[in-house]
């Protein structure tokens, strides 16, 4: 297929532009500034600027753009600025492939399991309603900046992506190194749900979703856990222990509003995902923990 990929030089973004190259698409990018190189494209969604010549040779476009929120403070400014960072970009994208005659066929939206809020032990597919935490407001108005898109007949695809494990980066980034010194620990009292997928997985669902019929959202997880047996299971990866939990106070003070992402309980599992035949790498969270100790 011939795909333009947004936000290539993200965590998942990285590893999905590969892989779809070695799987024999050809793949664009689009990028901020100057190109250097055949494959990039300009584009500035700040300014609403995109060629209708980017999207119109595509057969798809994957969009994985904005503003990492747990880089830093959710202040005020910065709460502005995550959300922007997918609303319009995602609007300029819907837009275009709107304004096109021969349109691409899907648009794979990036989203967030954080859609459906703090939930405890109840189980979340697709058909649960949007909650109304400062993230699941953001997915609100993210999933409906592909409006245009869907009105103009593009399969839109929102991709609800879990807690995504991998040694190098994602929601485990600062956790690991913690682990690895041996005072890595549950957040909190650790009985929240985390639903969690491998970044292997998180890339084969989303180009199993090229080729789907699947529309509307899809919750992109492999199965949900304790934080505490997620932890745990690391830990054992590892060879290390898990002894010193992370006060839920501590947690607030240094994450502020994001400390509700890793607070909150979410036991999403992938109802959609799994009627539409994907099968995961990594199905259960010893051998995913184990794949993320190896370097994964």
């Amino acid at each position: 297929m011939q795909v333009v990929v947004a936000g290539s030089h993200g965590f998942i973004g990285g590893t999905l532009v590969p892989q779809l190259r070695r799987d024999g698409h050809d793949v664009r990018v689009l990028v901020r500034g100057e190109t250097r190189s055949p494959d990039e494209v300009s584009w500035d969604p700040d300014a609403g600027e995109l060629a209708p010549s980017a999207l119109d040779w595509a057969d798809a476009v994957i969009n994985l753009a904005g503003v990492n929120p747990g880089t830093r403070p959710l202040t005020q400014a910065r709460k502005r600025l995550v959300v922007s960072s997918r609303v319009n970009t995602t609007k300029l994208l819907s837009r275009t492939l709107a304004s096109l005659d021969a349109r691409p066929r899907v648009l794979l939206q990036a989203s967030g399991i954080g859609a459906y809020g703090s939930r405890g032990d109840d189980l979340l597919d697709e058909d649960e309603p949007i909650g109304t935490t400062f993230f699941a407001t953001v997915v609100r108005q993210w999933e409906a900046a592909t409006a245009s898109a869907q009105e103009a007949g593009v399969r839109v695809v929102h991709l609800r992506t879990g807690v995504v494990l991998s040694s190098h980066g994602g929601a485990l980034g600062r956790l690991l190194p913690l682990i690895r010194l041996g005072v890595g620990g549950r957040f909190g009292n650790g009985r929240q749900f985390w639903p969690w997928i491998t970044l292997t997985d998180e890339v084969r669902a989303i180009e199993h979703l090229l080729t789907s019929q699947m529309h509307g959202p899809v919750n992109l997880v492999t199965a949900s856990d304790r934080n505490a047996d997620v932890v745990k299971a690391l830990a054992q990866a590892l060879h290390r222990p898990a002894v010193v939990p992370v006060p839920a106070f501590a947690l607030r003070t240094v994450l502020g509003d994001f400390s509700s992402e890793v607070l909150g309980s979410n036991r999403a599992f992938p109802r959609a995902l799994a009627a539409d035949g994907f099968v995961p790498t990594h199905p259960d969270l010893g051998t995913a923990a184990r794949w993320v100790a190896a370097g994964g």
